[in-house]
């Protein structure tokens, strides 16, 4: 880990990384589209889940806790109503990037079967019939070679590239919904 990327942040007297986050009131943690339902259903604001998510990208595999400064101070039940929103948002986005890798899985496969498939026919035919007698023959023998093997790149492509992209964002939502948060008047 970079040592200068880890001296931007505070620790805390256990030695943690603290990512602060410092805002006038509550309400400025979320987006002002339904301005009436609770927090708990409410969607936080895209620029706190970025810096968030950046920030929790850039410490790795440091343990952390998140701060949070108010101008007002803040009832007990106003901090559990709190942490359950952030711990449901990412939550939420955990199991919307689950999916996400769940279809990248299944089209990958289907990609790869049927790019071999495809391969296995092809050859077949190749074999049987003499495909050289034509120019068209040879020319859409080779075209749907071409076609099959990039059915099977492009399934390989989806799954070794989107793949572990998507498993270190599902670690840093993990890390976000497992950390400690803390809540401070200023």
């Amino acid at each position: 880990m970079n040592r200068e990327i880890l001296e931007r942040y505070r620790r805390d007297e256990k030695g943690q990384l603290i990512i602060d986050i410092s805002a006038a009131k509550v309400a400025d943690l979320y987006d002002d589209f339904d301005k009436h339902a609770p927090y708990i259903k409410k969607e936080l604001d895209y620029d706190l889940v970025e810096y968030l998510i950046d920030s929790a990208r850039e410490l790795g595999r440091e343990p952390f806790s998140i701060n949070f400064s108010f101008s007002e101070t803040l009832s007990e039940d106003l901090t559990q109503r709190l942490c359950k929103s952030i711990r449901n948002y990412f939550s939420y986005l955990l199991q919307s990037s689950r999916r996400e890798a769940l279809s990248i899985v299944r089209t990958s496969c289907i990609l790869v079967a049927l790019g071999l498939a495809m391969l296995g026919i092809i050859t077949y035919f190749r074999l049987s019939y003499n495909v050289e007698d034509s120019i068209f023959k040879g020319v859409l023998s080779e075209g749907l070679v071409i076609a099959a093997w990039v059915a099977v790149w492009e399934g390989i492509e989806a799954f070794l590239t989107k793949g572990p992209t998507l498993l270190k964002e599902r670690k840093i939502y993990r890390n976000i919904i497992s950390s400690e948060f803390s809540f401070f008047t200023h």
